[in-house]
């Protein structure tokens, strides 16, 4: 395993001011863990550390610190904070790590091979797991996960447990976690969701046509009438001064 250097700087001051005048000075606030020391303040070059992230590329990689004063220290990036707006580098947390002791990093995924699915099907894929946790000896830890998609068809995943095994590294997640899935094209799905749905109204009967014609007083009573009550005399009986009907006719 490629072993990295960075010229660290031990630092008294902290907080935000403190912070702010390194950034200033071109310099970046850090902090170094150890599982056997206290935590250690430290500052780095800003223009040496974006160098080596540019040599690292996504990697998972030992980092070796060069202390001003002290032995260096074998250690790894923890966290990388920055500024969401200006996208500066606003702090470093490295962990130290023992040559001899397993350690616990997050290695990123990288996808080889071309999915049988999205040659021969028309699928697509989809890295559901970008980065992996696992636990290893430093001399073991790999740069990256490859994972190998070939056989991998049109609604079929790999999981954890299915990806190859690496010597001297032991997976973390979840043995049936989804790491990559081949799957329809968005547009697809959406015209089978489409060609499955009845078109608006079908299912209902059109607009208007459970309810009466208008003007037909056969079907409803005038509007604001009230419904006559079973046994309700006066509903029954016709209006005052009705005219009552003329006898029919003889024959």
């Amino acid at each position: 395993m490629k072993k990295y250097q960075l010229t660290v700087t031990s630092r008294e001051g902290t907080g935000r001011s403190a912070s702010r005048r390194l950034r200033k000075a071109e310099k970046i606030p850090a902090i170094l863990y150890g599982k056997h020391t206290k935590p250690e303040t430290l500052s780095v070059s800003s223009t040496e550390f974006v160098k080596l992230l540019k040599e690292i590329a996504g990697r998972a990689a030992l980092i070796e610190l060069k202390r001003d004063a002290g032995a260096a220290a074998l250690s790894f990036l923890q966290e990388v904070q920055r500024d969401p707006i200006t996208d500066k580098y606003l702090h470093v947390d490295l962990q130290e790590v023992k040559e001899t002791e397993k350690m616990v990093i997050n290695v990123s995924v990288v996808v080889v091979g071309e999915a049988s699915g999205v040659k021969n099907e028309g699928g697509l894929l989809d890295v559901a797991t970008k980065r992996l946790k696992i636990r290893c000896l430093p001399k073991d830890l790999p740069a990256f996960i490859e994972v190998d998609v070939t056989p991998l068809k049109l609604n079929e995943s790999i999981h954890v447990s299915e990806i190859k095994t690496v010597a001297g590294v032991e997976f973390l997640d979840k043995p049936s976690q989804a790491v990559v899935l081949c799957v329809e094209p968005q547009e697809e799905v959406a015209a089978t969701v489409a060609a499955a749905t009845p078109a608006e109204g079908a299912a209902a009967p059109a607009a208007g046509a459970a309810a009466p014609a208008a003007g037909d007083a056969a079907a409803a009573p005038a509007a604001g009438a009230a419904a006559a009550k079973p046994g309700d005399a006066k509903a029954a009986a016709p209006a005052k001064d009705a005219k009552a009907a003329a006898p029919a006719a003889k024959k």
